[in-house]
């Protein structure tokens, strides 16, 4: 799969973005197989580094202009905005990482009472391939210093102000991976 070329059909006139978001998914590659290996779990590891570095290719359409985002949508809508792209292009199975790795996933529940401007469906990553990218995304920001780590209290504190279910499922993700 040529990632760079999947990237030139929507990324061409910003540059700026297309590099944060290449180093940000380099980085969750390289925790996402990591946190495989540390745990001897056996994954697609083709599939898990494509995923990786395809997950957050809807932030294009967003509008987050302290991260380069000059798109019109919410950023919450990153992840529907991946999934649609890619399923354009035929990548179903990278499309749905793309939808299920917001926060530590997105239940119904959580869009309608958030309010969210999301379809009113499951997000929730299923594989382990897709839960091993939501797990390792958390530990990356888009912003400051790209390649730092996240402390686990970090992410805790993060997960916690989106709510005692979504701590609740990231904290499943570590107990599988952390």
């Amino acid at each position: 799969m040529d990632i760079e070329k999947i990237f030139s059909l929507f990324y061409n006139n910003n540059k700026a973005l297309l590099a944060t978001v290449i180093l940000h998914s380099e980085c969750v590659a390289r925790k996402a197989l990591l946190c495989a290996d540390k745990r001897g779990i056996d994954v697609d590891r083709t599939f898990v580094r494509e995923a990786a570095m395809l997950h957050d290719i809807g932030v294009v359409r967003c509008n987050a202009p302290s991260i380069h985002c000059l798109g019109e949508l919410p950023y919450i809508c990153h992840g529907v905005a991946g999934r649609e792209m890619l399923d354009n292009l035929g990548l179903h199975r990278h499309a749905l990482v793309c939808e299920r790795h917001t926060g530590s996933g997105l239940t119904v529940e959580d869009i309608i009472r958030q309010g969210l401007p999301l379809p009113h469906r499951e997000m929730l990553p299923i594989t382990t391939e897709e839960k091993l990218i939501c797990y390792a995304d958390k530990f990356f920001s888009k912003s400051g210093d790209l390649t730092e780590e996240k402390t686990l209290d970090k992410i805790i504190s993060q997960m916690s102000a989106h709510g005692e279910d979504s701590l609740a499922r990231f904290m499943q993700l570590h107990e599988l991976f952390g």
